[in-house]
């Protein structure tokens, strides 16, 4: 089912590393033919800037990782406090497990609506606040030996309510709703608090 994003705001590429500094479990979702999955990743992190790089570990027996090899691609969609347990569930449901000759996935099983950004094959998840397309950048040594995939930012957006500026922009007014989620054990998460500045520390002495 396709929704809208709220307030979409293009994000540079060389700034998407922004949108995944501070942490967040993130979903990863994948696509190849008619099938699709989605799935929930705690490790995952910016590797450069110019070209803007990201990583995600992504185990050998999920159905997602076979859909990634296969199509070449992934998007990262970093979810919110409203979709906490979607988040949760998804990560807990492999999607070989579902009916999916007869279309149950795991975005229609746990009620995830989705929608389309510059990859029309690639399904980003509403409900999340930050959204980047991937062209898997294959390293077969990593994949095998530490399950690290490896992604090229092709296109990032974000929810402009709490992203602008190239920076995340949450406050003591920002809705709980709209809070990114980092996972912690056993279903616990965390939640991001109010942004706050310092200046750096005088050297002592």
């Amino acid at each position: 089912m396709k929704t809208i994003i709220p307030q979409p705001l293009p994000v540079p590429l060389a700034k998407a590393y922004r949108l995944l500094n501070h942490g967040p479990t993130v979903l990863v979702t994948s696509a190849n033919g008619s099938e699709r999955n989605v799935m929930a990743a705690a490790w995952n992190m910016g590797l450069n800037y110019e070209p803007a790089l990201v990583s995600v570990v992504i185990d050998k027996a999920t159905f997602s990782r076979e859909l990634i090899e296969a199509s070449g691609k992934f998007a990262l969609n970093i979810p919110a406090r409203g979709i906490a347990a979607q988040t949760l569930a998804v990560g807990r449901v492999s999607g070989r497990d579902l009916d999916r000759a007869n279309h149950v996935d795991k975005f229609s099983a746990f009620g995830l609506h989705t929608f389309t950004g510059a990859d029309a094959t690639l399904p980003l998840v509403n409900g999340c606040v930050g959204w980047l397309e991937c062209t898997l950048i294959p390293e077969p040594h990593n994949q095998t030996q530490y399950d690290l995939f490896i992604g090229q930012v092709t296109a990032a957006w974000a929810d402009a309510r709490v992203f602008s500026d190239g920076r995340w922009t949450y406050g003591a007014d920002t809705p709980t709703d709209l809070q990114t989620l980092h996972y912690v054990a056993g279903g616990t998460f965390l939640t991001v608090g109010d942004a706050f500045e310092v200046s750096p520390a005088a050297p002592l002495g």
